[in-house]
């Protein structure tokens, strides 16, 4: 596995080249080639950085399986099965096992109702798919998550208080009244489904796969894409509620910026956020295609406004002051698209639904004759804004 140290010391080398580069420059007006030469070290700070996340993610989900692994065993007969060897065992031999660990699967996986079939997954594997969920699109890494015990509709309090404000009393006067204005918005959970997938027996039967981590991730990478796309665009009809759908507006680009965003686009954006949110978690989300564009915008002197100074490791690059989310699910920049978020994404909710990631395997003559196993999961979850002044958006215009 590549050596993280060295990439880090590769990250800091290229930064102070790249800082000693506009510091030599100063405000002079740059050329072609210094240009070119900055965003080439630019794009190669980005690529170990990337490298570097993806690194530390496999290691954190090396360190989970780990742990999980020594769960809670469930014995059965004399024979001790953990909670993630019982998964293992259903989806490896589905209804084909022993009587003793027939009940080893029954204790860890609870049966779900009639309506949705199969197993209640364990808490250590809702936890796998929960992680692997984080990966895809960006929402749950800033999103403040919220569980709940039962799937029931919830109507979540809201409030504005940035305009509220105290007073001088003078000496034995009445303390004025400003009453709270209280708000709700509905919270309500989706089940979404993984849709089946098809495997082949061979593969499912190979002692040397790790079977569960395997299904996990094809099942909860399809979960991770169709409620990031939801958390991010959902339109609330029949879907959860998106970032866009509840945000409001703060900035529309000028005549002539259907593809594009200015400095000064930026700016007008991140004031039209209160200060209250701008002072603590406040942070940009677009997509790839809108950061490359945002990364090659410069200043009166062609300087770029990138946040060059933060690129070494263990400190974001930063726009404006600010980080930033990248979220593929975010519209890309074209006409009227609402490309750019800026605010404080703890603001927006996402509600799972604890106990109600369940999964199932098929064997039926769909897949056996074709020599496949199918596997289906199912989980819970709904998201929503819940103060739509934390958050504005940048759209661009129209032509």
């Amino acid at each position: 596995m590549t050596n993280t140290q060295a990439l880090r010391d590769k990250i800091e080398h290229l930064a102070n080249s790249a800082n000693a580069l506009l510091t030599e420059k100063g405000a002079v007006p740059w050329t072609k080639e210094e240009q070119a030469s900055f965003d080439n070290i630019a794009d190669e700070i980005e690529s170990h950085q990337k490298q570097l996340k993806a690194i530390e993610r496999l290691r954190d989900l090396e360190a989970d399986k780990f742990f999980n692994t020594a769960a809670k065993p469930v014995k059965s007969d004399g024979e001790v099965i953990g909670a993630v060897q019982a998964v293992a065992l259903y989806l490896r031999n589905g209804k084909n096992v022993t009587s003793e660990q027939a009940t080893a699967i029954h204790n860890a996986m609870s049966t779900t109702t009639a309506s949705e079939g199969g197993y209640t997954v364990p808490t250590e594997v809702e936890a796998m798919v929960i992680e692997r969920m984080k990966a895809f699109g960006g929402m749950r890494e800033v999103a403040q998550i919220l569980t709940t015990a039962s799937g029931s509709p919830l109507n979540y309090p809201s409030s504005d208080g940035t305009e509220e404000e105290g007073e001088i009393v003078a000496e034995n006067a009445i303390a004025g009244a400003q009453d709270v204005t209280f708000g709700t918005v509905a919270l309500n959970p989706f089940k979404y489904s993984s849709k089946s997938v098809a495997l082949p027996v061979e593969l499912i039967q190979d002692s040397a796969i790790d079977v569960v981590s395997f299904v996990v991730d094809r099942l909860a990478t399809r979960l991770g894409r169709i409620t990031n796309k939801h958390y991010t665009i959902g339109s609330g009809s029949a879907q959860p509620f998106g970032l866009t759908a509840r945000a409001e507006v703060g900035k529309t680009g000028s005549k002539g910026s259907a593809t594009s965003a200015s400095y000064d686009d930026l700016m007008d954006l991140i004031h039209s956020i209160n200060s209250a949110y701008r002072k603590k978690n406040a942070r940009f989300m677009f997509s790839d295609s809108t950061l490359c564009v945002l990364r090659k915008l410069k200043d009166t002197t062609g300087r770029p406004i990138w946040g060059l100074g933060d690129m070494r490791e263990g400190v974001p690059s930063t726009l404006c002051g600010y980080g930033y989310t990248e979220n593929d699910d975010m519209p890309a920049m074209a006409a009227g698209a609402k490309a750019i978020a800026f605010g404080d994404f703890g603001k927006f909710i996402i509600r799972d639904v604890v106990g109600s990631t369940s999964m199932r395997r098929f064997d039926d003559s769909a897949f056996a004759l074709k020599g496949q196993v199918g596997f289906c999961s199912w989980t819970r979850t709904g998201s929503n804004l819940i103060d739509t002044a934390a958050v504005k958006l940048f759209v661009n215009s129209a032509t």
